[in-house]
Formats: C-alpha cells, sequence, structure tokens
C-alpha cells in the first residue's frame, strides 16, 4: 500500500498531468501531446538530458574505474574497515554540505588554488566560473558516490576464496589479469546490479547541483541542468514562466521511459551466466 500510494500513485498522476496545461491552482486545460511536442524544441531541455547522460556515462564510468582500482589496493591493507568506513563516509553526509565543502576547496582563494600557489607558484584557477562548472559538479559526482560502490565491490571480492588469486600468482599473472580472470568473472553478479543501481541513481541526482551551482535566491545556470533541476526548474521557478506542472510531469515521464529502455538494455548486455564456486 506504501509503495502505491507514494511511487505508482504519483507516477500515474504525472502521467496525467503531462497531457495538460496547468499551474497547480487552475483548472487543468487538455494538452494532448503538445507537452512532449514541445521538449523537442526546449534547447533547456534538449541541454538537461545531454548533461544527464553525461553524468550517466562520464561519471560512472570514472566511478567504476577507480572504484575497481581502489577494491584492489584497499583489499590487500591492513585496517581496510577503517578505510572503507572513510571511503564511504562521503556517501551518507547530505549532498547540501558536501557542495558547499566542495565549494570552499575550489574557490578563488580556497585550498586547491592555496597550494597550487604555494607549491607551483601559479594565479588562481577559476574553478567555478561557468566554463568549469558542470565538470566541478561531474568530478563531485565522482567523489560523493565512489565510496558506496568501493564498498559493494570489495564486499563481492571478499566472497571470493583467496586462493583463487595465489594459483593466479602462481601462474604468472599480473594485477590486470587478476583482475580481468578472477575478479571481475567471479563477481559479476554483484557489478552488474551496481551498474544497475548507478543507472537509476545518475537520473536523480539533484541536491549536489542545486546547492553547488546555485546560489539563495536563484538556481544554478541552466547550461549545468540536469533533468531533475529541469523538472524542478518549470514547477517551481527558475524560467519563466514557472509552475507549468503540466510540461514539467511530461519531462519526467519521457525521461522515466528513456531510463526503463536504457536499464532493460543494460540488463541485457550484463547478463551472464552464473559462476559458482
Amino acid at each position: 500500500m506504501l509503495y502505491l500510494a507514494f511511487i505508482i500513485g504519483p507516477t500515474l498522476a504525472a502521467l496525467w498531468i503531462s497531457f495538460h496545461r496547468w499551474d497547480g491552482v487552475s483548472e487543468m486545460r487538455w494538452n494532448g501531446l503538445d507537452n512532449y511536442f514541445a521538449l523537442f524544441g526546449d534547447p533547456t531541455f534538449r541541454t538537461a538530458l545531454v548533461n544527464t547522460l553525461i553524468i550517466l556515462v562520464g561519471a560512472g564510468a570514472a566511478i567504476f574505474a577507480v572504484s575497481f582500482v581502489l577494491t584492489m589496493i584497499v583489499r590487500e591493507m591492513r585496517g581496510r574497515s577503517f578505510i572503507r568506513s572513510v571511503l564511504f563516509f562521503p556517501h551518507i553526509v547530505s549532498a547540501i554540505v558536501l557542495s558547499i565543502v566542495w565549494g570552499f576547496i575550489f574557490e578563488h582563494n580556497g585550498t586547491v588554488n592555496t597550494i597550487l600557489s604555494k607549491v607551483f607558484g601559479t594565479e588562481p584557477i577559476p574553478w567555478l566560473n561557468a566554463d568549469n562548472l558542470f565538470l566541478m559538479i561531474l568530478i563531485g559526482t565522482v567523489w560523493i558516490s565512489t565510496g558506496l560502490y568501493v564498498t559493494i565491490i570489495l564486499a563481492a571480492v571478499d566472497r571470493i576464496p583467496r586462493y583463487f588469486y595465489e594459483d593466479a600468482l602462481l601462474a604468472g599473472a599480473n594485477a590486470y589479469q587478476r583482475l580481468r580472470f578472477v575478479t571481475l568473472p567471479l563477481s559479476w553478479d554483484v557489478i552488474s546490479v551496481a551498474a544497475i543501481f548507478w543507472t537509476i541513481s545518475s537520473l536523480k541526482i539533484f541536491e549536489f547541483i542545486y546547492a553547488f551551482g546555485g546560489t539563495t535566491n536563484d538556481l544554478p545556470p541552466p547550461a549545468v541542468w540536469n533533468s531533475a533541476l529541469f523538472v524542478y526548474g518549470e514547477s517551481f521557478g527558475g524560467r519563466s514562466p514557472s509552475y507549468l506542472f503540466g510540461y514539467a510531469s511530461a519531462s519526467a515521464i519521457l525521461m522515466l521511459v528513456l531510463f526503463t529502455v536504457l536499464i532493460v538494455v543494460l540488463r541485457r548486455l550484463l547478463r551472464r551466466d552464473p559462476i559458482e564456486f
């Protein structure tokens, strides 16, 4: 009943609203598919869609690459439980708090520019200007999310008996070969689930972009919007006119359909016969 009330019900309501012109107060006016057709001609929506896909593919590839490297390093270290907790810590802190910390680190006189100035004598780099803002959001997303996926992958790797790695070492396998022929095949079921989880999570990233790229009174510039910010901006402000609930609902439904298709395709691509050990 909770799932019906808070997931299925609102989704069906958003689908119905997407076929209307509605400001949330006055009477709904039937709009048919006009909201959907208007989306494809909206450059802000196209930018948000591209940014969402960049976060999905670009940040996702970086997250899993860094996670695998850290997993291979951490599993051989002493005190790995403590290190795992440190890596996981950014995931449990509020994204708004992390966005503030990220801003302090990369502001004009922040930590990074201070270190670069003292070590290399360079001028302060404008990390947070409009040209670099989305890149910093991507890097921040990787920083926030990597600890979670290190924890997931490390839990999968911990299930693998150590004698597989010992046999691989005796056979002369290097670190890359052990990853390719031992770690990946024997933890593929967990990795595929983690990939699906990231695909879903990437669609819902909102707080970090909202707080990091915006100000007290304004939303982030539309050039760094993703689909979640586009829905919020069309619903509650950030563009003129605002309170376009039908238009925002159409974009949300369109992204839901797109990511559902992506997840189905990804599940088929990642499907492997289970390996028992």
